[in-house]
């Protein structure tokens, strides 16, 4: 869906290229089922390899019996009492409803409904501040929707806070619409099938109201384990967010059930790294390994229209853990030779590398705000997982005309107060 709403761009991009083609109407109906299908097609998948590698696999809603038994029951009530050896929790997270506001159970979407929908979701509020719900604002956006976000306090929270200003600048400069610093207090039902949202701004404490089509909930997700009966096997949950607790081994309380992905305590809501965690539990449980998974400089991309690519700490982490005096920041403002042709606005497009202050300047994390920005950190990310420093990286020949180049020419230190803007690849 990312996908389709950047291809809008490129076809407004095209006649400056001098392709006659015009902007055509954009299909959700078409999409819909081309992505549906793509995810059933994935499914099937899944369990055709299990097959194939002789894993059987049971379609049943499972729980705890006792530390070593679950107990499985199907769609018809069928139950299944399955025992084994080791047991692995991996049953992830759902997008949570905000069910203390009124109406938004019975009227709001998440993400996981926004892939189904057979019909465009037209005019669209999205409520919160995640990357989850700035991906919805931005490819429903891309895709010719009026879209509204309502953050409550600051864009995502768990990121580069500089960075995160400039993605959502970048949204609101291109046809998102963001409510910041509001709540919402109610939903209601127009007669019409529209809805009508009601919400309050938190510094004024001013209500203000807005009607929609649909509103999509993306104000996090919650784990699995309420439906788990995790206490009759003993296994320890944090009562406030409610994921399992595990060690570095991914071990729960109890020791031959183990615990993976989003719906352990302190890991990152990553699906590669889920598999990547699973893959090296299964090599440990089968003796193939004594390897644990390193959850530190862990690469991802948030897929905004102007996408935003990191790995290692932020800004803010590495002062709070280093000290400002001990950290240099490099950074630069680029304009990609794709936006030259169009005149496309790169007011937002940027690079930023944290370091070590101290020679040879150990790179503690890469910040990418453009195009393509997975494909540039996952090439980087390797590096600054070996120890890569400042020094290596400006000793790397760019490859000319990309703007991953331009991570290798920063060299206009913040502390410096110089003009960090760069003309052109």
């Amino acid at each position: 869906m990312h996908q389709a709403a950047l291809l809008g761009g490129m076809i407004r991009d095209a006649p400056h290229y001098g392709w006659g083609v015009t902007q055509a109407p954009h299909s959700w109906a078409t999409l819909a089922d081309a992505v549906q299908n793509h995810v059933k097609s994935l499914n099937w998948g899944h369990r055709v390899q299990l097959q194939d590698r002789k894993v059987k696999y049971f379609n049943v809603k499972a729980s705890f019996v006792d530390t070593h038994t679950v107990c499985g029951v199907s769609k018809g009530g069928e139950e299944t009492l399955l025992s084994a050896e080791h047991i692995v929790i991996a049953t992830g997270g759902r997008p949570r409803y905000p069910t203390h506001i009124e109406g938004a159970l019975e009227y709001g979407i998440t993400s996981d409904d926004l892939f189904w929908l057979k019909e465009s979701p037209g005019k669209t509020l999205v409520v919160g501040a995640s990357y989850v719900a700035l991906e919805c604002a931005g490819l429903l956006t891309g895709l010719g929707l009026d879209t509204t976000v309502m953050i409550r306090s600051v864009p995502l929270r768990a990121f580069d806070q500089q960075m995160a200003s400039l993605v959502t600048e970048h949204m609101a400069g291109h046809g998102t619409r963001i409510l910041r610093g509001c709540a919402p207090e109610k939903v209601e039902k127009l007669p019409g099938q529209q809805l009508r949202v009601t919400w309050v701004d938190l510094t004024s404490d001013r209500k203000d109201a807005g009607t929609f089509d649909t509103v999509l909930w993306a104000i996090g997700r919650v784990p699995e384990t309420a439906s788990l009966n995790l206490e009759k096997a003993g296994v320890h949950t944090n009562p406030v967010t409610g994921k399992i607790l595990v060690d570095a081994q991914e071990t729960t309380s109890v020791p031959h059930i183990y615990a993976i992905g989003d719906v352990a305590e302190g890991r990152p809501e990553l699906t590669p790294t889920a598999i990547m965690a699973g893959r090296l539990l299964a090599q440990r449980l089968s003796g193939r390994t004594s390897d644990l998974m390193d959850y530190s400089s862990v690469p991802t991309t948030v897929f905004t229209p102007l996408e935003y690519g990191c790995v290692g700490l932020s800004e803010e982490a590495a002062v709070a853990r280093h000290g400002e005096e001990h950290v240099e920041v490099y950074h630069a403002f680029y304009k990609p030779l794709e936006f030259t042709v169009p005149q496309r606005d790169a007011s937002q497009c940027y690079i930023k590398m944290v370091c070590l202050r101290e020679p040879p300047q150990l790179v503690l994390g890469l910040h990418f705000l453009g195009p393509n920005a997975g494909e540039v950190i996952q090439g980087f990310a390797l590096g600054i997982k070996c120890g890569a420093s400042y020094q290596q990286l400006m000793r790397t020949v760019g490859i000319h005309p990309t703007c991953a180049e331009e991570v290798a020419k920063l060299r206009i230190s913040k502390r410096s107060g110089l003009d960090p803007t760069v003309t052109g690849c």
